[in-house]
Order: C-alpha cells, then sequence, then structure tokens
C-alpha cells in the first residue's frame, strides 16, 4: 500500500500543475507565454541545473558515469527512432529530434525529485544536461540540416552546465546566497515550466494521429525499455538507476517543436506537433507504470 501512496505523491503534484496549465490555456487562448519561455531558457534552466548538479551530492564520478549512459541511450533512441520512421515513409533527419530527445527537463526534473529526492534531482540533472546540450547541437543541426555554433555561444543552460562541472569536479562548496537563489528560482521555473507544457497542449494540433501514435511508442514504450536494457547490462542499481529508467520514458520535448518551427518546413513542424501532444497523453498512461517499477525495484 505505502508504494501506492508513493506513486501518488510523486504523480500528482506534476500532473496538477500540468492541469492548472491546460485550463489557463483553454480559458484563455491567446495567453501571451513568451515570458515563460524566456525565463524558463534564459534564468529558471540554468538555475535548476546548477542548483541540482552542485548541491544535492552528485559527485564528479557520478555524473560522468551518468553522462556516458545516457549518450548510450540517446544513440539507441536514434537508432530506433530512424527505423520507425523509414517504416512511416517520413523524412528521417528533420523528424528525427522527438524521437531522440525525451522531455527529461519539463516532466523529469520534478518527477525524480518527487520520487528519489535531492540525490534523485541531481542524477536527473545530469541526464536533462545532456539532452539540454543536444538541443542546442544535434537538434538544431537536424532541424535546419545546419549547424549554428551561435546559437550554442548565446544558449545560458550550456554555460550553467559548464560552471557547475567545474565546481564539482573541484569540489568547490556552493555559496549559500548563490545555493539559496538558484533553489528559489529552480523551484520557480519547475512550476512555470510544467504550466506552460499544459497551455502548450491546448495549442499543439494533432495532424496525424495514427502516425503519431505510431511514433509515440517509440518514444513512451520502447524508451523505458531501452533504458532498461542499459540498466540490466551495465548492471546498475539503486536510487540513480531508478532515475535514468524514467528519465527515459519521457515523452518527447516540446523544445523539439520550438527549434523545428525556426529552421524546418510547416508539414514537418505538424508531425513533431502531433507526436508531442500524443505522447504527452500517453505518458500519462505509460509514466505511473515506469514510476511504480522504478520505486519498486530501484531504491
Amino acid at each position: 500500500m505505502d508504494i501506492y501512496l508513493k506513486l501518488f505523491e510523486v504523480l500528482f503534484p506534476v500532473f496538477f500543475m500540468v492541469g492548472i496549465g491546460y485550463f489557463i490555456g483553454k480559458k484563455n487562448p491567446k495567453l501571451d507565454t513568451s515570458f515563460i519561455t524566456d525565463f524558463a531558457a534564459n534564468i529558471g534552466s540554468p538555475a535548476m541545473v546548477f542548483y541540482a548538479i552542485t548541491t544535492t551530492g552528485v559527485t564528479f564520478s557520478m555524473f560522468i558515469e551518468y553522462f556516458w549512459y545516457s549518450l548510450i541511450a540517446i544513440f539507441a533512441f536514434a537508432l530506433v527512432g530512424v527505423i520507425f520512421l523509414v517504416f512511416l515513409k517520413k523524412e528521417i533527419i528533420r523528424e528525427l529530434p522527438p524521437f531522440v530527445l525525451p522531455n527529461v527537463g519539463n516532466m523529469g526534473l520534478p518527477i525524480c525529485l518527487f520520487a528519489y529526492g535531492n540525490l534523485g534531482l541531481g542524477i536527473a540533472a545530469t541526464i536533462s544536461s545532456l539532452v539540454i546540450f543536444f538541443h542546442f547541437t544535434i537538434n538544431v543541426f537536424l532541424a535546419s540540416k545546419k549547424f549554428d555554433f551561435k546559437l550554442l555561444l548565446k544558449s545560458p543552460p550550456v554555460y550553467a552546465i559548464i560552471i557547475s562541472i567545474i565546481f564539482i569536479y573541484f569540489e568547490i562548496k556552493t555559496p549559500v546566497f548563490l545555493v539559496n537563489t538558484t533553489m528559489i528560482t529552480a523551484y520557480t521555473a519547475i512550476f512555470l515550466i510544467l504550466m506552460s507544457l499544459g497551455i502548450a497542449l491546448t495549442r499543439l494540433k494533432v495532424f496525424s494521429f495514427k502516425s503519431a501514435f505510431i511514433s509515440s511508442i517509440c518514444r513512451v514504450i520502447i524508451g523505458p525499455l531501452i533504458g532498461l536494457a542499459i540498466i540490466k547490462i551495465f548492471n546498475l542499481s539503486g536510487f540513480a538507476a531508478g532515475v535514468f529508467l524514467i528519465q527515459c520514458a519521457m515523452p518527447s520535448a516540446v523544445l523539439t517543436y520550438l527549434i523545428g518551427s525556426m529552421y524546418s518546413p510547416k508539414k514537418i513542424v505538424d508531425s513533431i506537433a502531433s507526436m508531442i501532444v500524443v505522447s504527452t497523453i500517453m505518458s500519462f498512461i505509460t509514466l505511473p507504470l515506469v514510476v511504480f517499477f522504478a520505486l519498486k525495484y530501484f531504491y
């Protein structure tokens, strides 16, 4: 009975905040969310990454270890994504990002925090840092079919990742004022980002449900199976393995739509939007199962 209560405690706050955003988005379709987007990208995400990596007990060796596991998982996501796209007869390059990059930030971080506490948040941020980096490199490259190095240099989360690595590598004690500031900013960002996800679900449209459903199977069902396979191959255990499994089970990241809308044709962007909506809705069913499994076997 305790595990079911824990499952409710983990998922209810996340789904509730997404629901608030969905309600607000339906009530006011013209609501300007640019402030949330700018805050999350330039202030909230960097603060969240720095706080989670430097203050939750994550060591440099642990960071590197799960950084590599995440890289292997992303490579596997890409391989399976290519197979699905060939089967669906779609453009492989520009439609690959939502298969490769799960929503480990918006949804993954708070779920791992509620499931495993601060240590869980630290491992989740390690995985998220790689995905964030890939958004501004691989995602842009695939969406535009060219690499924009300037976008990487203008990305505050990338600098937050670099500074965080320096702190944990040299074992620099984070000043209290910086801990308090980034903590408040990070928790604010979690609420706003989850709410913005709910708002986004009211605006993104499904243009081909059958195709989006098949693609979403790759993201929310095969994704955690890949995570579980990596856990078994490398004999991972404990809360870190649970966090890794949960992060692999996340739906497609909303940022793949935002970057796609900047660089890709409308037909491609519509397909990406469809996959984000369907995979997110499907995750409301699959995530409870994955989190239940993680809490039961990896604690």
